[in-house]
């Protein structure tokens, strides 16, 4: 709203610092300040409020050291991080840019669905919350949402250097070094290409899946991207609701993981440094460089009151959001194969419920009872059963969680 007022007072009336707003660095300087600001004094009313109306965690005793201290403790704190998000971006952010319309919308969506699941458990004490049907089905239509206005609308484009020609248009910037330099870009195009890592041609297209004899091969190719963008939303927002199981784990490692995407969104968007890193160049996609920033800004706000040892808990209204939103803001800027290893918490933490849960069946079937291969899953439970503290497992984590974003960052450059 700030964002399109000033650029309306800017036009018309030429009101000093009203143009400060025009640049995406300071509104997300902005958006990362408020939000942060926003988590650190409206959590602690939430949590107040949560206290007021008893709405606290219901601890099952596995045996692990220090968890029944923590019965009790404030849950639902994912309105939090919800607020801290949406105000800021509300605030700060372009509401025209097509990307952060999407992002809002993934962001209440899947906050509803984890506050209907919360409400269910805590409030309603049914333990088994939202039923898990009802929650894949939320992430699916979720997923189709984002898919089919990939497809559809007309703004989600991506453009490519070519070589000078009738179709081409010239672009004249200034390079690195202050030097007029121009290039030339093929016209705005429809796409399913993604990003892949460590290979030269570092671009994979969902219509390589489709033969070429296929009549509608391009209807197909875009119903494959639905697809794919069904799976990892589903598999992110599960990955992200599995980690949160130790005080400030999900959100100490989405907060790296939501910088490093927040980076890769500014670079995608800039023709300058996409055509320095050789990656695809995505038209107003730097715009959720505001988004990442709010996000980040909310977690940390967050975590003033969720590290060990926790005042308060996210429960699923955070961790489905967290994940999903996560999903969404790679598709949106076609990075989605960098996942497995930027989110490589995320993704050990599913291996290891997947793992445990399929061994054991599997064990029990042939030898007449189930084995385990880890002490308790998801992961960090293992390490905790372990006779490791818990502060020490989620800095650990936190540690593993920065070096697999440096790894997300050179495969820009490792091919």
């Amino acid at each position: 709203m700030i964002y399109s007022l000033s650029k309306y007072l800017s036009a018309h009336f030429d009101i000093p610092g009203t143009g400060m707003f025009q640049y995406l660095s300071f509104r997300a300087g902005m958006a990362i300040i408020f939000a942060l600001i926003i988590g650190m004094i409206f959590g602690k009313r939430i949590i107040r409020l949560l206290q007021r109306r008893q709405i606290g965690e219901e601890i099952r005793n596995l045996g692990l050291e220090g968890q029944m201290q923590k019965k009790g403790t404030p849950t639902m704190g994912g309105l939090i991080i919800l607020l801290a998000i949406l105000v800021p971006i509300l605030l700060f952010g372009d509401l025209s840019n097509v990307y952060v319309i999407l992002m809002i919308v993934s962001t209440v969506w899947l906050g509803i669905i984890g506050f209907i699941d919360d409400y269910i458990k805590v409030v309603r004490k049914k333990k088994d919350g939202l039923s898990g049907r009802f929650k894949i089905v939320g992430q699916v239509g979720l997923g189709i949402i984002v898919g089919m206005t990939m497809w559809m609308n007309n703004d989600i484009v991506v453009r490519t250097e070519t070589e000078r020609s009738p179709q081409a248009q010239a672009v004249v910037f200034d390079d690195f070094y202050g030097n007029p330099e121009q290039v030339y870009l093929s016209a705005p195009e429809k796409s399913t290409q993604t990003t892949i890592p460590f290979f030269k041609d570092n671009e994979f297209d969902y219509a390589m899946l489709v033969p070429d004899s296929w009549d509608a091969g391009r209807v197909v190719s875009w119903l494959v991207y639905v697809l794919a963008a069904i799976f990892i939303i589903t598999a992110v927002s599960n990955g992200a609701n599995l980690t949160d199981g130790l005080d400030g784990l999900a959100a100490g490692v989405s907060a790296i993981i939501v910088v490093v995407l927040g980076a890769l969104a500014y670079l995608s968007g800039n023709l300058i440094y996409a055509g320095y890193l050789d990656i695809m160049y995505i038209p107003t996609s730097g715009e959720l460089l505001v988004y990442a920033a709010a996000m980040v800004g909310a977690l940390l706000g967050f975590l003033w009151y969720n590290g060990y040892p926790a005042q308060v808990f996210m429960g699923d209204t955070g961790s489905l959001a967290i994940g999903g939103v996560i999903a969404v803001f790679a598709l949106l800027i076609r990075k989605e194969l960098l996942l497995p290893i930027l989110c490589g918490i995320f993704f050990a933490e599913s291996c290891s419920v997947l793992i445990q849960v399929s061994y054991f069946k599997y064990t029990k079937k042939k030898y007449g009872e189930g084995r385990r291969i880890f002490r308790m899953s998801p992961l960090h439970h293992h390490y905790q059963k372990g006779g490791y503290p818990e502060s020490k497992i989620v800095l650990r984590f936190w540690i593993v969680q920065l070096l697999l974003a440096a790894i997300t960052l050179i495969t820009l450059k490792i091919r």
